[in-house]
């Protein structure tokens, strides 16, 4: 039975799952730099306490929910019970080419991934008990459902966005459109920070800010190209995509600023990477080098524009979610019915190629269908959170700082009062004490 494996595709997917594993810290460091220094620890929490609560859900019941047949065949939620826990799946299925586990593995890290993006649009002012219930609950009542939209390719029990023909390779509509919905409603319920927008809230450390930037846009291979669950000419189609959007997009975000403000800055190379990143994702497999190449130089410019529309509409997303990851997936998944070619393996064309508007229509389906939904259950939710257990901390621990409110640290320890030695690990009371003594 396990001879019946291919070797290749499984190594491809699990270093791939890895990839994305390694994409998680990337973002938190991505997010980390660009908060002020008294709630960078905050911030890598709330990426990493997504990841371990996501991480048990998957496994629970997110997999099922996903990726099981659809009940009725409807397309819109799979057997919640048919793969809960997993036990079911640790048998090898020959006939899969790749072990059942390993494709379970690889699609958990996108779960986890997703709801970690969301934070960026919260940072510096949320209680971070609430946001681990807001996590748990999104994954459960938006992520499961849409990714069984997206992502369950069977053709007669699969989710129904993928049997209308909707094209998102990786993700456009189930991870970024959806991510940046959820968090334009949790912006909206929770609140500005306190002093914004007219007090600076300057990244505290842009090499951190360049570093998350990095392992985000490697382990983004595995992420797009991994997908493929194979290695073959179509992920090496897509990983070439993925590498020469990226690259565009960073130059057109970059000329942006340089004409709009007179600079191109690092924060701006960063972030430019990201856009392009989210934009090709849905894309990667549809669209030929060239396209690659507009679509992301597209998205770079657009992102740039769109991180304004949080002063003009007055709502606090502070790290910009809303205008990278769900206006550079909306513009990625909508592009594709423009510059999709059937030289690419999607072989879809679009209405460059002669393709007419039929594609850009199921595309506009898909993306606005998502967008919707997770914007209202992640409004409902961030209610009912608010409502109950409160979902922010009191403007003292805000304008003191979050970490030492919640986390009772600090993320930089300067002269006499960093160091660890014998006190290392031990509690803040008990090391006061010891001190005294």
């Amino acid at each position: 039975m396990e001879t019946a494996l291919d070797s290749g595709n499984t190594a491809w997917l699990l270093t791939s799952a890895a990839l994305v594993l390694l994409m998680i810290p990337g973002l938190a460091f991505f997010y980390g730099g660009m908060v002020r220094s008294k709630s960078v620890l905050n911030m890598l929490m709330m990426v990493m306490g997504a990841l371990f609560v996501v991480g048990i859900l998957w496994v629970l019941v997110g997999y099922s929910m996903a990726f099981a047949p659809s009940y009725g065949n409807a397309g819109l939620l799979g057997n919640i019970t048919q793969f809960a826990g997993l036990e079911g799946l640790m048998t090898n299925d020959p006939e899969a080419g790749v072990p059942a586990m390993g494709f379970v593995a690889f699609q958990a890290m996108f779960a986890c991934i997703t709801v970690g993006l969301i934070a960026g649009a919260i940072a510096d002012r949320t209680k971070f008990s609430a946001w681990l219930i807001f996590a748990g609950g999104w994954a459960v009542l938006v992520y499961f459902p849409v990714a069984h939209w997206v992502f369950n390719l069977n053709p007669e029990t699969g989710g129904w966005l993928y049997k209308l023909g909707v094209i998102d390779f990786a993700g456009g509509t189930a991870v970024h459109i959806n991510a940046g919905a959820a968090a334009l409603a949790l912006a909206i319920v929770i609140g500005r920070r306190v002093g914004w927008p007219k007090t600076p809230m300057r990244p505290h450390n842009l090499t951190l800010v360049m570093i998350g930037a990095a392992l985000l846009w490697f382990g983004w291979f595995g992420f797009n190209a991994g997908s493929q669950i194979a290695a073959d000419n179509t992920a090496a189609v897509v990983f070439m995509n993925t590498f020469i959007a990226t690259c565009a997009a960073g130059l057109g975000w970059l000329a942006t600023e340089k004409i709009r403000d007179g600079h191109a800055t690092s924060l701006g190379a960063a972030s430019g990477v990201v856009a392009g990143l989210v934009a090709i994702t849905p894309a990667c497999s549809a669209v030929s080098p060239l396209g690659a190449i507009a679509l992301g130089a597209l998205a770079g410019i657009i992102c740039a524009l769109a991180v304004g529309l949080k002063y003009k509409f007055g709502f606090d997303d502070s790290l910009d979610v809303v205008g990278v990851h769900l206006v550079g997936g909306l513009v990625g998944t909508l592009l594709i019915g423009f510059l999709a070619t059937d030289a690419a393996p999607a072989g879809v064309n679009g209405f460059i190629y002669g393709g007419g508007f039929d594609q850009l229509g199921k595309q506009a389906i898909g993306a606005f269908a998502v967008l919707c939904y997770s914007l209202v259950i992640a409004f409902i939710l961030a209610v009912i959170i608010k409502k109950t257990m409160g979902f922010r901390v009191s403007s003292d621990s805000e304008i003191s700082g979050i970490d030492k409110a919640l986390h009772a640290e600090s993320a930089y320890e300067l002269g006499e009062s960093g160091g660890g030695g014998v006190f290392a690990g031990v509690g803040h009371a008990a090391r006061a004490k010891m001190e005294v003594e």
